[in-house]
């Protein structure tokens, strides 16, 4: 008995003296300018166990043993550090940190990606960063104008294409995800960006993800995924107003000048952000005006036009929009925040689908085949964060998004969208620093369109749900793996369901002091959207015809790549080498046939059908960084080559029949069908920004992008041609192969501006976009626009 009484008071005495034995260490972890970084991790060398993550105003605590302990901090892009500390007993010491930037002090290096706080050589994918520089000084008042000097991406008629995963569809059903701050930001019924509803003046970084890209970016990242980020506040006040106003050049087409007076486009951004104690409020908005460069129709003296006789007027665009975002930390939880994001937009615009002809009507839209919008659209984005050093991260994010969209020619649509995830990241020191996330989306839409009911009814529902997870391992600072996988399950309308399994993998190795080499493997998949399979309408002569038997599409990347640090002379950078395999199963195409000969109106048109299977070859060459010329002239260069071989995996197969009995299949409605390239695809795609900058006052800058000349298109609009030519005069005669024929050739286009810093509060700066006034067309009946001049005032008060 005595020795049992003894026992335990050695036991106790024991547990009393370890517990009195330590003491706090806490603080702060900031860089070389002062700024908090949130999510940094500090960890007890002697016992890995022992660690904190800095929560979001960069503060950690430990309680650690007395005497001299050694700490580890790490930080994405920031070089690790390793400190020691006297710790005494029962005390609580201060030790804040400060950490340098890497090797390569390249603007691109802190990044966020793939859900997961990794440096950009560690990636294993191929991804291309964006800063906000570029966005503001490209003058861009809509964020697809920025987008498009991405390598490897091209933006045509506001839908993304990344490595010719698609042709062209007016942007509905995108294959390639579009993501606001972890929020999706398509329309729920058609799949489209909304590009004009993207707060540009207040984005602190784009990443933009090549190859399949479902498992975490979720089902519409069939080639890729567009992720944008906002910023939140820093320590001090920021405010900025942008002013900008310019015209667009008369066209280079002799008689194609269809407006009088100066075709103004005009604008203003603002925003301001703020911490206010413990809240975080930004606040932003964008006017914008835009007299268009596309007139409207002048109908034949044979048809009269009803649908779109519209005036010089009201071809011209407006917006207004305001953005605010919310976000509490609590001060008696520890780690936790939570807050309320929002947007609204009203806006007038006009969508043209083709021109009226191939001379002095490139610049004006064909009858029936354009229509005004009116569009309300906004949404509410509650949110909510724990971050815990024991439990993890756990994210919950909420979004109404409402859309309603008053349109010409019985166009009109309604929408809205209810989307949830519940993320769950966490670091599981125990098992030798295993990253883990996982979560659940689940969306619903509900729409009200006349032209949606093709399904039988304009009411429809598109229901979905998903389960995603993915781990990341490193290994010794040097080999970097990733697997993960997603479930999804769709339903529309009660009657029709689907549901996919789908994975990825990766890893990234470094073989050499900067010198990474990566391989990766990926499968998307992507579910028919409302539009696709139940649109009916008619536009003048032109119809869209439903297709409710459309199949869903799924797709898989692989890819092997090296990225290599480069610092010659004052130049530092990183080149990045990618050569891709992309397979497409039951690829959706917006095809044009003979689908109503019942209807003269409207006896053609599109309509989304699923064309078989396909492959895409290539290779992706970026270079981007940052180049020195003595001490005042510094400069910034992003550029890029991408090379495609699109073909079709089976020619022969028919797809469709049309109302004249004709067999669709890939060789039979191709214009071009002896090499097997897939219709409307660039093959060679090089893009380029570079601005030099001296003494941080006088910045000039030049943007190139070139796009090769297309293979091969829909054969069906040649025939097309001739139905009108010989209508007699019923339908108005629409001309596109005199045109195709005459510009079999690859079309380089440039931009340039200059500005200049007064101080650091003023800046003025001059922008020109396709300076040479070069007059080109990328896809088929569509011009692009013509020179672009604009003078844009910047002011900035930054007390950081």
């Amino acid at each position: 008995m005595k020795i049992r009484l003894i026992s335990c008071f050695f036991i106790l005495f024991f547990f009393v003296f370890s517990y009195a034995q330590k003491g706090i260490v806490k603080g702060y972890v900031k860089d070389d300018n002062g700024q908090i970084l949130p999510g940094a991790s500090v960890i007890y060398r002697s016992d890995i166990t022992i660690g904190s993550i800095t929560d979001e105003n960069g503060f950690y605590q430990l309680n650690l043993p007395i005497g001299k302990c050694n700490l580890t901090c790490r930080y994405t892009g920031m070089i690790t550090d390793t400190l020691s500390v006297q710790v005494l007993e029962n005390k609580s010491i201060d030790l804040n940190i400060q950490l340098s930037q890497i090797l390569f002090e390249l603007e691109s290096v802190d990044i966020k990606v793939g859900k997961f706080d990794k440096p950009l050589e560690e990636q294993t994918v191929s991804l291309v960063v964006i800063k906000p520089q570029l966005i503001e000084n490209k003058n861009t008042r809509s964020i697809e104008t920025a987008l498009d000097q991405t390598p490897g991406l091209n933006i045509l008629d506001g839908e993304p294409q990344i490595r010719g995963g698609s042709g062209f569809t007016f942007g509905v059903g995108s294959k390639v995800a579009v993501i606001v701050d972890d929020m999706p930001m398509l329309s729920g019924d058609a799949g489209r960006p909304e590009w004009g509803f993207v707060p540009v003046e207040n984005i602190s970084q784009i990443e933009v993800i090549k190859g399949a890209s479902s498992v975490l970016s979720g089902s519409s990242a069939l080639s890729g995924a567009i992720h944008i980020r906002t910023a939140y506040p820093r320590s001090k006040p920021l405010t900025k107003v942008n002013i900008y106003n310019g015209f667009y050049s008369s066209p280079s087409v002799e008689g194609a000048k269809w407006w009088s007076g100066v075709p103004l486009i005009s604008g203003a951004n603002f925003l301001h952000s703020r911490q206010i104690k413990s809240t975080d409020v930004v606040i932003g908005g964008n006017l914008n005006y835009d007299h268009g460069y596309i007139g409207p129709p002048i109908p034949s003296q044979f048809v009269t036009d009803t649908v779109s006789n519209f005036s010089n007027e009201q071809m011209s665009s407006k917006r207004a929009r305001i953005n605010f975002n919310i976000r509490k930390r609590s001060k008696k939880l520890q780690g936790l925040n939570y807050g309320v994001n929002g947007n609204v937009m009203l806006s007038q615009s006009n969508m043209s689908f083709a021109w009226l002809d191939d001379t002095t009507g490139l610049y004006r839209a064909y009858p029936g085949a354009v229509f005004l919008q009116n569009q309300v659209i906004f949404n509410i984005d509650p949110f909510l964060n724990i971050l815990t050093q024991a439990s993890g991260k756990h994210h919950f994010r909420t979004r109404v998004l409402f859309s309603d969209n008053q349109m010409t020619a019985n166009q009109s649509n309604r929408t809205t969208t209810y989307y949830g995830d519940y993320m769950f990241q966490k670091t599981y020191p125990q098992l030798k620093g295993i990253d883990f996330i996982g979560g659940v989306t689940a969306s619903l839409t509900d729409s009200y369109a006349s032209m949606y009911a093709g399904g039988g009814s304009p009411n429809n529902e598109l229901f979905n749900l998903s389960a995603y997870t993915q781990i990341e391992d490193n290994i010794n600072e040097t080999l970097n793996i990733s697997v993960g996988g997603r479930f999804e399950y769709y339903q529309l309308n009660d009657t029709i369901k689907a549901f996919k399994p789908i994975f990825r993998g990766g890893a990234s190795l470094k073989i050499y002091q900067e010198t990474y080499i990566r391989a990766s493997y990926g499968q998307g998949y992507r579910f028919p959207t409302i539009t696709e399979r139940y649109i009916k309408t008619g536009i003048g002569n032109f119809g869209v015809f439903p297709n409710p038997n459309l199949l869903p599409e799924s797709s898989w990347n692989a890819e092997i790549g090296i990225k290599q640090g480069l610092k010659i002379g004052g130049i530092m950078g990183y080149l990045d080498l990618a050569g891709f395999w992309q397979e497409y199963q039951n690829t959706i195409e917006y095809m044009f046939g003979i689908w109503d000969l019942a209807n003269p109106n409207s006896l053609a048109g599109f309509k989304f059908l699923n064309t078989g299977d396909s492959r895409v070859l290539g290779i992706d060459v970026s270079f981007a960084g940052q180049i020195k010329f003595g001490k005042k002239c510094k400069g910034t260069f992003l550029t890029g080559y991408n090379y495609i071989v699109p073909t079709t995996l089976n020619p022969d197969y028919v797809y469709a029949v049309d109302d004249m009995n004709r067999e669709y299949s890939y060789n039979s409605t191709s214009l071009d069908s002896n090499s097997g390239i897939l219709k409307y695809r660039f093959l060679h795609n090089v893009k380029l920004d570079a601005e030099i900058t001296y003494d941080s006052k006088i910045s000039f800058g030049m943007s190139a992008k070139y796009f090769s000349k297309i293979i091969n298109m829909d054969g069906v609009i040649k025939d097309f041609e001739e139905i009108t030519f010989n209508s007699g005069g019923d339908l108005q005669n629409i001309r596109y192969m005199d045109y195709f024929e005459s510009h079999r050739f690859g079309n380089w286009i440039l931009d340039a501006r200059f500005s200049f810093n007064m101080n650091e509060k003023h800046k003025l700066a001059v922008i020109a976009s396709n300076f040479l006034n070069r007059s080109y067309s990328l896809r088929p009946l569509k011009i692009e626009a013509p020179r672009t001049v604009m003078i844009q005032y910047t002011f900035k008060l930054d007390k950081n």
